[in-house]
């Protein structure tokens, strides 16, 4: 199997080719002392590049995992998963009936049986890292049943997470779902 490289968009290989070539000119003109500091300064520039570069694609595939894991938690009624490891304590929610909430409202609402599906699928469109903070945005299509409202419909709706990186684990701080077809 080929082993992928990941080479971010932001690195400009025109222009280290000009600092490459500028270098070479400069150890001309400038004392070995001046020529090392900058040169170890754009190592560690790089350095920070490349390490930047090569962390988000293990980051991304970790947010993945947990987005599934997530749906399928939900799928399953797996309550230990989602309370314990993937709903933050403090998580807000702005459901698709238009009510902003919190995690204890619908952790209410999954004991109660209102987040039961026949079908959840979940397409990741966009993941953005900032900091300690990811945001995922997509689309969902659910199956509710029982006595959900659209029971036994099929629903296309738009969601956002908010995933926090606290104490070397993720959880979901945020979510926002929005309804915007029901067939």
């Amino acid at each position: 199997m080929a082993t992928r490289v990941y080479i971010p968009d932001c690195i400009n290989f025109e222009l280290l080719e000009f600092a490459y070539l500028r270098i070479r000119t400069l150890k001309h003109f400038l004392p070995m002392k001046t020529l090392f500091v900058f040169l170890t300064a754009g190592q560690v520039c790089l350095s920070s590049l490349l390490t930047i570069a090569f962390a988000q694609p293990s980051n991304e595939a970790e947010i993945r995992r947990l987005e599934n894991l997530e749906r399928e938690s939900v799928m399953k009624g797996d309550s230990t998963a989602l309370f314990d490891k993937i709903w933050s304590p403090s998580m807000v929610v702005n459901t698709p009936a238009n009510v902003v909430g919190t995690v204890e409202g619908t952790k209410a609402i999954f004991r109660s049986g209102g987040l039961r599906y026949l079908s959840f699928e979940r397409n990741i469109e966009k993941i953005a890292f900032h900091e300690n903070l990811t945001i995922v945005m997509g689309g969902e299509v659910i199956k509710p049943q029982g006595s959900q409202p659209n029971a036994g419909k099929t629903v296309t709706r738009r969601f956002t997470h908010v995933w926090q990186l606290k104490n070397n684990s993720w959880s979901i701080i945020a979510r926002q779902a929005t309804i915007i077809k029901v067939e």
